[in-house]
């Protein structure tokens, strides 16, 4: 199908994984009396799933005449607010052996202490679930066991085809594979079938994806993708939030042990430092800081300063920051930005102060952008025109309507494979849209971030705050589209009373 062929899969698993062993059997209490005892014999815990709430307590049951003085504790979807919350983290702490629930800890439930899940009536799940079940253990370097139990008299030809698939593909990293094999189960349905109506079906599907994309382009916001962290390579590790330790081990923003004594308080600040979205949130949680223990230590802050520099950064979609010479006995900052686009700036550069973008900081381009087939720049505390300059995303006369689809999918490729870099030179820079820092050479060592931070924070913060009005706003009309869906369906309802209204009191007439 034009336009949707492009896929990756990520097979690598994390150092130490192993892949689950997987059974499929039929239901016998002897099974699950091996299954479980196995893992409480080398002091782990289980996971027990069935698919029905009215299903959970016989099995509570049934695992404590199989092993009396079990701790066993129930999560399922209709307990009370909280509880089912309550009961995953009592049993993540330790203080039960069996977790009974149902498919509500499917998603967000890790746990490296469960390393056997019992699947009761395996045969009434889907695929997807089925191996969204499986991936709960198995999260540390234990071998892990997963039981798909099922009632012979209940299964189905699917149902049997999906235990089969699921039983054969073990591997870690196989989640493409299972899809694959549900789609072969299930079919793929008639997308070009005559089924279809509407508009695809009276312009043809490849006409009609190119009118649609080019309709999102032309409404999309500011969609400037943000990455999940920048390397900083500039010379002494300024700016950077890698530092290698006294054990040799790379380390992200830590607090001093000193400030935050207490280690759980210390681990739950650092992770929120770490993921810290704007230089706006980072300034509250410091203030909650300043309140809790105290004035900052002078590390700290220096620390601080570079998560805001990160914060400002990721927000801009830079994900490679070095030096590099200009060829002109000058050395420039460049900051890559794959995902930046002349549109981008258009839209951030009004709401900076004087309306243009900040003195000192230029958006480079390369020629694919720009009109006249050369490099195109964008130059900080100046006036500019995007469209005498650069070619506009929905000028479309070319035959390779996707162009710009591979080119953000590119883009996106680029962003993951950042952090591999090790210098600036190993990467063709004018292939990339960048910011560019002139002269960057001349500023002091230890003063760099507070330069860097000058120049980003401004276009960061407007990039901030429009993405979370446009968030708002796609919020709000999403709750207005579902209430005017719901005020139709109460209309045709009331209108289909009043007829049969009508049509009784004509039979009574």
């Amino acid at each position: 199908l034009s336009g949707i062929r492009d896929t990756s899969t990520i097979r690598s698993p994390p150092p130490m994984r192993k892949p689950t062993v997987s059974y499929v059997r039929e239901f016998d209490e002897q099974v699950v009396g091996e299954a479980i005892g196995r893992e409480l014999a080398r002091g782990g815990q289980c996971f027990y799933v069935a698919p029905r709430i009215a299903m959970l307590n016989p099995a509570k049951k049934m695992i404590k005449s199989l092993f009396p003085g079990i701790r066993v504790i129930l999560a399922h979807g209709r307990m009370a607010r909280n509880e089912a919350e309550t009961n995953v983290a009592a049993f993540a702490e330790g203080n039960y052996d069996v977790l009974l629930a149902t498919t509500v800890i499917e998603n967000g439930v890790d746990i490296p202490s469960v390393n056997t899940i019992v699947i009761e009536s395996a045969q009434n799940f889907g695929m997807s679930t089925l191996y969204q079940l499986r991936g709960r253990v198995g999260r540390s370097d234990k071998q892990a066991y997963a039981y798909f139990l099922h009632q012979e008299d209940e299964i189905t030809q699917q149902a049997a085809m999906r235990l089969q698939a699921i039983g054969e593909l073990q591997e870690l990293g196989s989640g493409f594979d299972v899809a694959n094999r549900d789609l072969e189960i299930r079919g793929a349905g008639s997308l070009l079938g005559t089924e279809q109506s509407g508009m695809a079906a009276r312009v043809g599907f490849d006409l009609y994806m190119r009118m649609l994309k080019k309709a999102v382009r032309q409404l999309r916001g500011l969609d400037l993708p943000m990455v999940p962290r920048t390397n900083v390579l500039l010379p002494k590790g300024e700016g950077s939030i890698e530092i290698k330790g006294a054990d040799g081990i790379s380390h992200a923003f830590k607090i001093p042990e000193d400030y935050i004594q207490d280690e759980k308080e210390r681990y739950q600040a650092e992770n929120v430092a770490r993921l810290g979205e704007s230089t706006a949130k980072l300034v509250n949680l410091t203030a909650e800081w300043k309140e809790k223990y105290g004035p900052l230590p002078v590390n700290l802050q220096l620390k601080l300063k570079t998560m805001h520099l990160h914060a400002c950064t990721r927000r801009l979609g830079i994900d490679l920051i070095g030096l590099a010479d200009n060829g002109e006995g000058r050395i420039d900052c460049i900051l890559r930005s794959p995902g930046l686009r002349p549109r981008h700036i258009e839209e951030i550069a009004p709401s900076l102060p004087k309306g243009v973008m900040i003195k000192g900081l230029d958006a480079v381009f390369p020629p694919r952008f720009c009109r006249n087939g050369e490099e195109g720049e964008i130059r900080g505390g100046m006036r500019f025109n995007i469209q005498s300059t650069f070619i506009g995303e929905d000028e479309d006369d070319s035959d390779d309507w996707d162009a710009l689809d591979q080119e953000e999918t590119e883009a996106m490729e680029d962003i993951s494979s950042a952090f591999d870099i090790r210098e600036i030179d190993e990467v063709d820079i004018d292939k990339y849209p960048r910011f560019v820092i002139r002269n960057f050479g001349k500023i002091a060592v230890g003063q760099r971030v507070d330069v860097l931070l000058k120049l980003l924070l401004g276009a960061a913060k407007v990039v901030y705050e429009k993405q979370e009005k446009e968030k708002e706003e796609a919020k709000v009309a999403a709750e207005l589209r579902e209430k005017r869906t719901q005020m139709k369906k109460t209309k045709l309802l009331m209108d289909k009373e009043d007829r049969i209204l009508l049509d009784y009191s004509g039979l009574a007439e």
